[in-house]
């Protein structure tokens, strides 16, 4: 007896030992388990923070205009109104034009050919030279623009090269050129040679002068049709 008593005793402190140990066990994964999901459930928590869309009142808020919205762009120094009637003549107008600002690369290339090609002339023969080169330009003969007008090979005799010479710009004449080079694009004074095409000075007869229709003759220059 006494030797199944020790047994049994044995036994039960071995059971004794192996519940305490797996209870504890037990114990600290239970707790390894618990202290994992509260970790995870603060990482959700802070991702959760983080990726959450802004409330709705703070989205930018869509706006629809039913009407176009036009900016004016400002007038080129060509493009300001001019009033010819308060004028009592050409030079009077001439004087009320703006000269100040920046020509436009077309403006340039026509109050080039009125300084080159008259600026000696009286503004009456120096606004026909300009006629001449605008109603090129709205001809279906000769190219679309005044640049292109004036450069065209072998039509004005101050050209060289495709080129175009630089004025004084300090000069009377030059002042004069601009604003003769903006009544004529604005059409602001009826010129004798209104609808020129072609002229040459008085002193010369190229033989192509037989086959037009001679418009006008302003001091120095003959003009046709």
């Amino acid at each position: 007896m006494t030797f199944i008593s020790k047994r049994v005793g044995a036994g039960a402190l071995a059971a004794a030992i192996f519940a305490t140990s797996f209870g504890t066990a037990l114990s600290g994964a239970v707790a390894q388990d618990q202290a994992e999901q509260d970790m995870l459930e603060t990482a959700q928590t802070d991702m959760d923070n983080t990726q959450a869309p802004a409330p709705a009142s703070e989205e930018p808020q869509v706006r629809f205009v039913m009407n176009e919205v036009v900016q004016d762009l400002p007038a080129q120094p060509e493009e300001t109104d001019l009033n010819a009637s308060d004028a009592a003549s050409l030079r009077e107008l001439v004087g009320q034009v703006d000269t100040s600002g920046e020509l436009s690369r077309d403006m340039m290339c026509l109050a080039q050919a009125v300084y080159f090609e008259s600026r000696g002339e009286p503004l009456d023969g120096q606004l026909a030279v300009a006629r001449v080169v605008i109603n090129r330009a709205e001809s279906s003969t000769f190219p679309d623009d005044y640049c292109s007008v004036v450069t065209q090979r072998a039509q004005f005799s101050f050209v060289r090269g495709g080129q175009i010479p630089a004025p004084n710009r300090n000069s009377a004449a030059w002042t004069r050129a601009k604003a003769i080079a903006r009544i004529a694009h604005r059409d602001l004074w009826e010129s004798p040679a209104h609808d020129a095409l072609y002229f040459h000075a008085t002193y010369v007869r190229p033989r192509w002068a037989g086959r037009m229709t001679a418009r006008a003759t302003i001091e120095n220059h003959v003009f046709y049709r």
